[in-house]
Formats: structure tokens, sequence, C-alpha cells
């Protein structure tokens, strides 16, 4: 029998305290045991590696192997990273290129260029000549069948080169990392722009073979003379296919792949005719031919067809060809004739207006590049500056390059200020004012005290647009009004925006600004005026097709705006911008810290003109501001495009100008007051408007009594 134990008041019963005990000592006993089994596999584990336990010089390799597996999976992961931006760029339809063919014409229906496929001109590479083949593979990468995109003995032999010669003499980059580059990307100088360039390099060479890359590569180079590609440049400098090119003309075109502004032959033929002699030289270096089969090439240099050296507007029409592509995405016919809005001496007179501002004042005040875009009134583009030199560099800097804008931003915090009720002649004070940890400082340390908005405005006094985003306005609605007035750059969100720290476009500030003059009217910036097949057929018209100009300000805030922007040309920091003759000027200068970007947006009833000036290597300039060379320009330009035209009232402004014989009077062009300014340029007399609707009446009852080809249209039109 069991003993009954009945446990006393308050004790716990016997069983349960056994079996606390029994899990306490399994605990025990299994934690131990671990312990111990651990310890006796890691001394298992250390007796067995010691077998491979390597002293000396050994231990160094093995030091050293380590020390490499672990970086190669850091630069692994780092170089995934850095790849992530450029495959990017693969997933766009990159061969949609060649399902375009278009002939451009300017605003009267002149052919001024092809951007596209020319279809005639497409030539299988297995039919090139093999001295052109060889002729470029030796002057531009010999070692193009050996490396895989990227061509380290060929960078190093370059960095060599030019470490000897104290400057740059031999470029590194492969013939495919250049392909990728024309087809991807563009020709900013960053890093940024090298890394993407080498990873779709070795992507190129991944995914096609070196046969399609040459191709590619002979197919869409820049030439020179407007002309792309190698065939396109046969039929323009020489007359003849490209199968039929001779050795020295073979030599002459491979010559052009990396300078076609320096050495295009119906600029320079000497040049031209001194390169293409050393690329018979590294054809011979190469191994490639012998001396005796080049003599003949070096004694009977190529010669080439006479060519007018009027430049196309190159930046405009890769500009335009974005454009077509993206409005013609839906058509069928790719095969397209294109009248444009550029007119062609607007567009000289803007080529020369920067090229001479820089011939004349770039040394002295550092700077190297420039950019321009012309407005007419309704938003079309008459002219455009990409650059200092298309032939140079293809990158547009004009619609491309991010900059800041410095004060020419401020106008979007003043026209939100207009909506708000402000007026010009409110006071406001200029004083000390912090957001956080920043403090805003007016040019010259100084301040003002109250004054009035209009003079804020003139006198580009900083703390006032910054004192009115952060009481008032806010920054979110000054980044609203931005967008809505024409600037497409996605803005950085940030308290300095009032000053314009955040960067834009040239296009982006010419857009906006054109709604000043519209008088409140978005600006419906515009390049294409109608789109045709080669049937005659309009496919897009530009009038017909695009919706009415949507009110973006009220014609009381733009013509409050207009009123403060006429007073800067004449008692603010642009007074080198106004024009001549009484005509009414208006605008805004902008200068960013360091003197990195000068910028000066102006306008008149009849245009809108934004111009900057700075350096591709974000290098300061020599206290180059925007009331200087950058408001010079605008005002050559400005003038030349006044001379006998019909002038145009700003919204809001009594223009002062003289009385029926205003136009006579403005194109009589005279030399400046300001020793300092431009000489000025006379523009060739043209039709009046008048006359010019009159013709454009008569050939649109033309073509609407029977259908005309793009040809016989462009002759109408002329």
């Amino acid at each position: 029998m069991t003993e009954d134990h009945t446990p006393e008041p308050g004790q716990k019963p016997r069983l349960k305290r056994h079996f606390f005990l029994r899990i306490d000592s399994w605990l025990d006993s299994t934690l131990w045991n671990a312990g111990y089994d651990l310890v006796e596999i890691w001394e298992e584990i250390t007796i067995f590696f010691r077998r491979f336990r390597v002293r000396g010089l050994k231990k160094l390799g093995f030091e050293i192997a380590g020390e490499a597996m672990t970086l190669g999976t850091a630069g692994m992961v780092v170089l995934l990273t850095l790849a992530q931006p450029a495959l990017e760029e693969t997933k766009k339809d990159w061969r949609n290129h060649d399902n375009f063919a278009v002939t451009f014409l300017d605003r009267y229906g002149n052919t001024i260029g092809h951007r596209g496929i020319i279809h005639e001109n497409l030539v299988p590479i297995d039919d090139l000549p093999d001295h052109l083949i060889k002729a470029v593979l030796a002057t531009e990468d010999r070692r193009f069948f050996e490396h895989f995109g990227i061509d380290f003995l060929g960078l190093a032999r370059a960095m060599t080169e030019n470490a000897k010669a104290g400057t740059v003499v031999q470029g590194g980059s492969t013939l495919t990392q250049q392909l990728a580059k024309n087809l991807f990307l563009t020709n900013e100088r960053s890093i940024e722009r090298k890394i993407k360039e080498a990873f779709l390099a070795v992507w190129l060479e991944a995914n096609l073979s070196k046969k399609e890359i040459l191709s590619l590569y002979l197919d869409r180079a820049y030439m020179g003379g407007g002309t792309f590609g190698a065939a396109a440049a046969s039929q323009f400098y020489f007359g003849k296919s490209i199968t039929e090119v001779t050795l020295a003309e073979a030599a002459m075109l491979a010559g052009l792949f990396k300078a076609p502004a320096k050495y295009a032959p119906h600029v320079n033929l000497p040049a031209a005719r001194a390169r293409a002699n050393d690329v018979l030289t590294n054809m011979v270096q190469g191994g490639l031919m012998s001396e005796g089969q080049v003599v003949s090439a070096r004694r009977n240099p190529a010669t080439v067809v006479d060519r007018d050296e009027a430049e196309a507007p190159d930046y405009f029409l890769d500009w335009a060809f974005e454009e077509v592509q993206r409005i013609a995405a839906r058509f069928k016919d790719h095969t397209l004739v294109v009248r444009t809005t550029i007119d062609t001496g607007l567009q000289q007179a803007a080529d020369e207006a920067v090229a001479s501002s820089l011939r004349e004042y770039g040394e002295s005040y550092n700077v190297r590049q420039g950019a321009l875009v012309m407005l007419e009134s309704g938003g079309a583009v008459r002219a455009m500056v990409g650059g200092r030199d298309y032939g140079e560099s293809q990158f547009n800097r004009a619609t491309r390059a991010l900059r800041q804008p410095g004060s020419s931003f401020k106008i979007y915090t003043y026209a939100l200020a207009m909506e708000n009720g402000y007026t010009p002649s409110t006071m406001v004070t200029d004083g000390p004012i912090s957001w956080g940890n920043w403090s805003p400082h007016n040019y010259g340390n100084s301040y003002a005290g109250r004054i009035t908005i209009e003079t804020a405005l003139a006198k580009s006094i900083n703390t006032i647009p910054v004192r009115l985003a952060k009481e008032k306005l806010g920054i979110d609605a000054i980044m609203q009004t931005a967008k809505a007035m024409g600037v497409e750059t996605p803005l950085r969100k940030d308290v300095t925006i009032p000053l314009g720290t955040t960067e834009v476009t040239v296009m982006d500030q010419a857009t906006a600004y054109a709604v000043l003059p519209a008088g409140g009217y978005q600006s419906r910036r515009h390049g294409i005026a109608q789109i045709m097949n080669y049937q005659g057929e309009v496919l897009y018209d530009f009038d017909r097709d695009e919706k009415p100009a949507d009110r973006i300000l009220t014609a009381q805030a733009a013509a409050y705006m207009n009123q403060m922007m006429t007073k800067i040309p004449y008692i603010g920091t642009a007074r080198r911008a106004a024009l001549d003759h009484g005509i009414v000027t208006a605008g805004k200068t902008g200068t960013t810290q360091a003197y990195r970007d000068a910028w000066f947006v102006g306008y008149t009833g009849n245009y809108t003109g934004a111009v900057w000036f700075g350096n591709d290597d974000y290098t300061s300039t020599n206290n180059m501001t925007g009331g200087s060379l950058p408001a010079m320009t605008f005002k050559k330009l400005m003038d030349y495009a006044h001379q006998g035209i019909d002038l145009k009232p700003i919204p809001g402004i009594e223009n002062p100008l003289p009385g029926p014989d205003a136009a006579k009077t403005v194109a009589e062009a005279k030399p400046a007051d300001d020793p300092t300014a431009l000489p000025p340029m006379v523009r060739p007399r043209s039709l009046s408007s008048q006359s010019t609707r009159l013709i454009r009446d008569i050939a649109a009852k033309l073509r609407l009594a029977a259908p005309l080809g793009p040809a016989q249209s462009a002759s109408i039109l002329n």
C-alpha cells in the first residue's frame, strides 16, 4: 500500500517539486554536453586545418588571396550598383533611330538637314572597301577584335603617351565605348557618363557581334557638314558611293571621327589632308598596310566637292528629331518631311552672337562654352545654340545641360507673390534672415531696409525672395509655379530654391519667361510646325492638333511682372541688355556661386531669349556676371532680330516707340554708346509680315486645291 502524503497547508505537492528538479537537471546536463561537444568539434576542426597552415612567403600569399577575395566581393557589389544606371539606358528602344528618315525644312520650306537613316545610303558592311575598314581600325581602335569593350592595354598606352607629352595626345576609349556614347549617352564631360560608357560598352560586346558594332559605329558617328555616318559623308564630301572611295578618300573619312569640325575638308582642306596622312601612317604602323601600298595615296591626296560652308543648325536638328520621334511614333509612315520653326537668318545671327562673345571675351572671362534659345511670340523656336562648336561636342547645352540659374530663378517667387495680392509698390524689409541653419546674404553684405518689391527685383536682393518664401508663399508653391510656367526639369526641393540653387536648362528658362510677354498664357514652346509624308499628306500640324494655350498667371499678375521686369535693363543689373531705338526690353540676370554660371533671360513683345555662359567642368569664370557677357550677347542678337519688323508691345507696358516709321528707324543699325558692347549686326532686308502672310495664304489655297509633294510644297513656300 502506498502511503498517502497529505501536504501541509502552504506546501507544494512533492510530485511537482520532483518534476521541476528533473527539468533543471536535464537543462544543465544538455547545455554542458552541448558546450563540451562544441569544444570537441572545434578542436577537431582546428586540428584538421592545422594541416594546411603555411608559414613564410606562402602565408603572405594566402593573406593576400584572402584580402583579395574580400575586396573582390565588395568590388562586385560596388560594380553592380554602378552598372544599374547604365543598364537602365538599354531598356530604351535604342534601335528606334533606324525607323525614322526625316528631312527637315526651315520655317520657309528650305531644306536644312536630315536625321535618321538615309535609305539610299545604307550599305552592308561586307560591301565596304577593305581599305576603309582598315583605316578606321588603325586610327580608332587597333585592338578592336581583341578586347571585350574596354581595352586596358590601349588605355595604359594612351596614359603613358599623354604623360610624356604633358597633354592629351591619345584617347583611351575603344570604338565600342564611342558607339555606346553615340547610342545611349551625350558628350557631357562627367565621371558618371564615363562610368556608364564603360558598362554599356561591355553590354554591347555581350549582345552584339563585332561586325554589328562596327557597322553601327560607321552609320551613327557625326562626320561634319551635318552628315552622320561614313556613307552620307562620302556622298557629301566626294559625291560618290562609299563603296567607290579610294584609299586617300578612305583615310580622309577615317580622320573625321575624332574631330569632324577641325578636319572637315569642305572647311579646311589642308588640315583634312594632313590628318589623312596621319591615318595612312597609322595603317603602316599597325601592320595593316605597307608603306609601298600607301605611297600613292600620300602623293595624290583626296579632293572634295565644292560645298557651301554654311553650317546646318545641328543642335536644333538633334532636338527636333527627338520631338519628331515623340510626335510621329503613332504614325505608320516614318519616312517624313518636317517643316520646323527655325529661322535660318536668326539662327546664323545667334551662332555669331555666341561665337563672337566667346572669341572676344572668352579668355578674359575664362569661359569656354555658351548656349542660347530664342522663342518668338507664340512659342516657335527661332534659334538654338547648344554650344561653341557642334563638331567638337554634340552635347546640347541648351536642352540637356543642367545648370544653376541663380537669380534668374527669382521670377517664379515674385510671380507667385503677384498672384497672391502683392504689387510692385508693396513694401518689404531687406534685412538679415535665417531659415534653419541657412542665412542668405546680399551681394556686398549690405541691407537696404524698407524697399518696394520692384526695387528688390531690380537690384536682385537675395533676402526678399527668401523672406517671401519662408513667411508667406512656401517652397512647394514656388516649385509648382515654375513647373506651370514651363520648367520641365525635376526641381530639387530645398529652402535655397528661391535663389536658384536647383538646376534647370536654358530651354526651361526661355519657355517659362515667354509666359510674361504672352500676358500670362502658356508659351506653347515648339520646334515642329508640320509633319508630312512623301505623298504630301499633312500628318501633324501644330496649329491644328495642339490645344490652345492655358492661362498660367492672371492678366494683372503678368502685367505687374512686366512692369518690374522692364525696369531691370534700365535701372537694375542688366543695363547692357537694353535694346537700342526705344525698344522696351525686360529680363533678369543670374549669377551662381563662385561665378560658375552666368545667365540673362529677357524678352520684348516679339521675342524671348535665354543666354547662358559657363564651363563644362564647372570651373569658375573670371568674375563673369549675368549682366556682362550674357546681357551683351542677348542685346547683339535682339538688336539684329528687331530690325525691319513690326514691333509688338509687352502686355501691361506702354511702348514708347516712334510712329509709323518705327521699322525703318530700327533697321538703321548704329554703333552702341557702350564701348564694351559687341559690334552690331545688320539684318538683310526681307518681306514684311503682311507680304509673308499673303504668300502663305496663297500656298495654303494651292495645297488644298491640289495636294503636292514635299519638294513642290517647299518651292511654293520659297
